[in-house]
């Protein structure tokens, strides 16, 4: 990690990511819940709510709609991505230069490395050449860091996971991106073998507010730095509402009941004003 580098896409040293490469990864389903998230002005006028610190988002996406937010939103360009048409071996096909983020206005890249598939090595290679782009542009590297492949026999597995969050630090990633592994303890043991290298938690499924409230309040006294989330803000009808709470929890320290108060109060005032 180098210091500063994740000062363009973070507050107070804490992130709050929001994700939106879903269209790519998992297809148009992951916006049938909440159709009004399938157009991209919508998840981009979400991510100027004061809680969000960046909007991870792929070429197209960027190309079309960045332009129109780009004093609100703080871009972080996912640069590779398969569809889930995909039926091979885990990769991710890098889908644009660092160069061309950069010309765009990205603040930091994300890029997905799926350690123990068959491809790692191709992966870690187009990694190191992201990586080392953005270090000459004075860009944050953010590392998905999802193990998954014919190497990987349980990818919930708390060591595999504390191996994705080393991985992040041993090539060179500002924060690396993971799943929670379970509990507590094993989000810190995570946190620690990321050593210098931040830690955020993947959103995951969507889950009801307490239970996800609960689990980022679980991963930030474990270490955690933040949250890179989709689908638990997107795929509600008031994502603001939940925002408020993860504000709440995330940059100010509060309990999951402080946070669960300012979900209902948001959700109650939006009523009032509909």
């Amino acid at each position: 990690m180098i210091p500063g580098a994740t000062d363009p896409i973070s507050r107070d040293g804490k992130l709050l990511i929001l994700a939106y490469d879903h269209g790519l990864e998992h297809g148009p389903v992951d916006f049938e819940a909440v159709p009004e998230s399938k157009d991209p002005e919508h998840v981009f006028d979400v991510a100027t709510h004061d809680a969000v610190t960046a909007l991870a988002v792929g070429k197209g996406v960027a190309e079309a709609h960045y332009p129109d937010y780009e004093d609100e939103v703080n871009l972080l360009a996912k640069i590779n991505g398969t569809s889930n048409l995909w039926m091979g071996e885990h990769d991710s096909a890098v889908n644009w230069s660092v160069e061309y983020a950069d010309e765009l206005g990205a603040d930091a890249i994300g890029f997905t490395l799926y350690g123990g598939s068959n491809h790692e090595v191709e992966m870690a290679e187009e990694f190191r050449d992201a990586q080392e782009a953005a270090r000459h542009r004075d860009m944050g590297v953010v590392m998905w860091s999802y193990p998954r492949g014919q190497g990987v026999k349980n990818d919930t597995k708390p060591g595999t996971i504390s191996y994705a969050a080393r991985l992040g630090l041993e090539l060179g990633a500002d924060v690396a991106k993971i799943k929670y592994p379970g509990d507590p303890e094993a989000m810190a043991h995570a946190c620690d073998a990321a050593a210098s290298t931040d830690v955020v938690m993947s959103g995951g499924s969507k889950a009801s507010d307490e239970a996800f409230l609960s689990t980022v309040k679980e991963a930030m006294d474990a270490g955690a730095k933040g949250l890179a989330v989709g689908r638990n803000v997107f795929q509600r009808e008031n994502p603001e509402a939940l925002l408020d709470g993860l504000e709440k929890i995330i940059f100010e320290e509060t309990s999951v009941e402080e946070a669960l108060a300012a979900v209902e109060s948001h959700g109650a005032q939006a009523t009032l004003d509909g």
